[in-house]
C-alpha cells in the first residue's frame, strides 16, 4: 500500500512561499490598524449607490413616496460608513508608512473625501438620468427607461464607471479601479476610471468595449459591442519602461456614433457628428460630420483606377 507524505510537501510548500525571494515581488505590506480594501464592501458600496440613485430598481425595499425620506436616509447613512473606510483603506494601501500621525492624517481625508463624494450624489443621479434617457432612446428594442436601468448592462457598467471617476477626481486610489474591474467582470465593459464622459453616454450591447484611461468623450455619444477606444503605441523613457501618464487615447466630440468592433486607436480626434462604421480601424483624426466605412473590394477597385 503506497504511503502519501502530505506533512512533507505541505511543510517544503510553505517554506518556499515564505522565501523573501518567492514573494517580494507580489507582497504588499500590511502596516498595523491599516485597513485593507474589502472586495465585499465595495460591492455592498456598489449597491447601496445604485439603490440611492435609482431607488425601487435594486435592494429588496419597496419604495413610496411617503416613505423614500427614510429609505434613502438609511441607506446613505450606511452608505457614507462603509465608504469612509474604504477610502481610508485605499489611502493606507499606498502608504509606506506606520506613523500613527500619517494615519490620523488619512482618517481625516477619506472623512473629508467621503463627505464631498455623498454629497455629489444628486448631481451623479442627474447624469446618469441623462445615460437613461440615451440607452432608451438610442434602443427601439427598450420598452421603457425601468426597462433600461433594470436590465441593462451598458447601465450598469456606466454607473461603476460615474461613482469611480468621481472618487477619482477626489483623489482616492485604488478603490476606483476596483469599482470599475467589478463591472467589467460583471458585463464585460471595460471602462477605465480616468477616462472623460459627457452626457447622455450608451453603449449598445455593450460586450467587448474597451475605454482607455486618457480617452476624452463628448456629449451623445453612442458606442456598440466590441469599440475600442485604445493606444496606438507606448513611448518608452531611457530605461525602455513605458512612460505613463500621458494622453494616448481617443477624443471623442459629441454627437457621434461608433459601430460594433471599430477600433479606434492613439491621441486623435473622432470630429463631432462623424459616423465610425464597424469593423474599421481608425488611426487618424476624423473630420465633423464624416462617414467612415469599411470599402468592399469592388469599392477598392474603382478608388484604385481599375475596372471588372
Amino acid at each position: 500500500m503506497t504511503t502519501y507524505k502530505y506533512p512533507g510537501i505541505l511543510q517544503k510548500t510553505i517554506k518556499e512561499l515564505s522565501s523573501e525571494e518567492s514573494y517580494k515581488a507580489v507582497c504588499h505590506t500590511h502596516f498595523f490598524e491599516h485597513p485593507m480594501p474589502s472586495a465585499l464592501q465595495l460591492t455592498e458600496i456598489v449597491n447601496l449607490t445604485r439603490e440611492i440613485i435609482f431607488p425601487g430598481y435594486f435592494g429588496d425595499s419597496p419604495v413610496r413616496s411617503e416613505s423614500i425620506h427614510y429609505y434613502i436616509g438609511v441607506n446613505t447613512e450606511r452608505l457614507f460608513d462603509l465608504l469612509n473606510r474604504q477610502i481610508l483603506a485605499g489611502l493606507c494601501f499606498q502608504c509606506n508608512t506606520s506613523d500613527p500621525e500619517m494615519l490620523n492624517k488619512h482618517k481625516k481625508e477619506a472623512f473629508e473625501i467621503t463627505k464631498q463624494f455623498i454629497a455629489g450624489l444628486p448631481e451623479l443621479r442627474r447624469v446618469l438620468t441623462t445615460d437613461v434617457e440615451a440607452a432608451f432612446v438610442g434602443d427601439p428594442a427598450a420598452k421603457s427607461k425601468g426597462e433600461v436601468i433594470f436590465c441593462y448592462p451598458a447601465i450598469r457598467a456606466i454607473s461603476n464607471y460615474r461613482m469611480a471617476h468621481a472618487l477619482v477626481k477626489l483623489g482616492v486610489p485604488i478603490i476606483p479601479r476596483i469599482i470599475s474591474e467589478m463591472a467589467h467582470s460583471e458585463t464585460g465593459i471595460d471602462i477605465h476610471p480616468k477616462a472623460q464622459i459627457g452626457e447622455y453616454f450608451t453603449i449598445d450591447h455593450g460586450t467587448g468595449v474597451v475605454i482607455g484611461a486618457t480617452s476624452i468623450i463628448g456629449k451623445n455619444v453612442h458606442l456598440f459591442q466590441g469599440v475600442t477606444l485604445g493606444a496606438k503605441s507606448f513611448p518608452l523613457d531611457a530605461d525602455g519602461n513605458p512612460i505613463k501618464g500621458i494622453p494616448r487615447h481617443p477624443i471623442v466630440e459629441d454627437d457621434v456614433v461608433i459601430y460594433a468592433q471599430a477600433t479606434i486607436l492613439g491621441r486623435i480626434t473622432i470630429g463631432k457628428g462623424s459616423v465610425i462604421g464597424g469593423n474599421v480601424w481608425v488611426t487618424n483624426d476624423i473630420k465633423p460630420n464624416s462617414k467612415i466605412v469599411q470599402f468592399k473590394p469592388r469599392d477598392l477597385l474603382f478608388a484604385e483606377g481599375g475596372g471588372i
